[in-house]
């Protein structure tokens, strides 16, 4: 038996027979916005102009986040990348907390893959209405060290819902390799959200490698994210495992960063049920 037809096999000997009916239940509100540590972008000349904001402080960063926060205060699970963990450019301030704080969000979490000494710390953050039940951190495979998966499960055992949020390299065969190592994780769970800035198309080679190897729902088309002011590329994605419903799903015209956040509207199977904090 291949690879991929062992992937789908395990994948199809974890369902249940309730998760093949179509009792459907909770709806959820995702969210994945590549934030550019809060640097404003509108053409491509500001990544001259503007690239001493990725190494100093800046007296916009955070009014730009505040409208970020405010933005995300309409969600349930939100996934965000090129954030700040605490370092030069950011204040020391961690950029998730400060984000969790603003938008009222009780629970977050963060997972820092480069650290540029003092200068910057970049990271993958979660903010969420749900508290986990885990938290994992992933190092991704790759000639260039720095790429991580961020694991957050939501619930318990088999009734439970995973979070996977990333931000892929740019070559294509570190992409292979990363979506490879990811694919192991989702093939574990039944009810899987891929989400982030995963550097290529809905229609290339590493898509339809991560569709083959686990049966997560196609990525619409079209949704273009990059760049903000001008979207011609899609390349920010939210996925779903088969037993996930898509009620819709759309790029956001918030060009703040040099990507729009996309969103996604799901619903559960009835089996998972995910209590909001108060």
């Amino acid at each position: 038996m291949s690879d991929i037809s062992a992937s789908r096999q395990q994948y199809l000997d974890m369902r249940t027979p309730a998760d093949t009916e179509t009792h459907m239940g909770q709806t959820i509100r995702l969210l994945s916005y590549n934030i550019q540590a809060g640097i404003k972008t509108g053409r491509y000349r500001h990544y001259i102009t503007h690239s001493w904001k990725h190494v100093l402080p800046h007296s916009a960063r955070f009014s730009n986040l505040d409208r970020i926060a405010h933005l995300v205060r309409g969600y349930d699970i939100i996934g965000l990348q090129e954030l700040d963990a605490g370092s030069l450019r950011s204040g020391y301030v961690n950029l998730t907390e400060y984000l969790s704080d603003k938008a009222d969000m009780p629970f977050w979490t963060d997972q820092t893959n480069r650290r540029i000494g003092r200068i910057a710390s970049q990271s993958l953050g979660v903010l969420s209405r749900f508290h986990p039940a885990e938290i994992v951190e992933h190092r991704l495979p790759g000639r260039i060290p720095g790429r991580g998966v961020l694991f957050v499960r939501y619930g318990t055992h088999h009734d439970s819902l995973v979070a996977l949020i990333v931000h892929l390299a740019l070559g294509k065969r570190a992409r292979m390799t990363q979506i490879s190592y990811i694919s192991e994780i989702v093939n574990e769970y039944p009810h899987v959200v891929l989400m982030g800035d995963m550097n290529c198309r809905s229609e290339s080679r590493e898509m339809d490698y991560l569709i083959d190897r686990t049966m997560m729902s196609e990525p619409y088309h079209g949704v273009s994210t990059f760049p903000s002011w001008r979207p011609q590329h899609n390349i920010d994605h939210i996925l779903v495992t088969p037993t996930l419903q898509v009620d819709h799903v759309k790029a956001l015209n918030f060009s703040l960063s040099d990507h729009l956040p996309v969103e996604m509207q799901i619903t559960l199977p009835d089996s998972v049920h995910l209590d909001r904090a108060a």
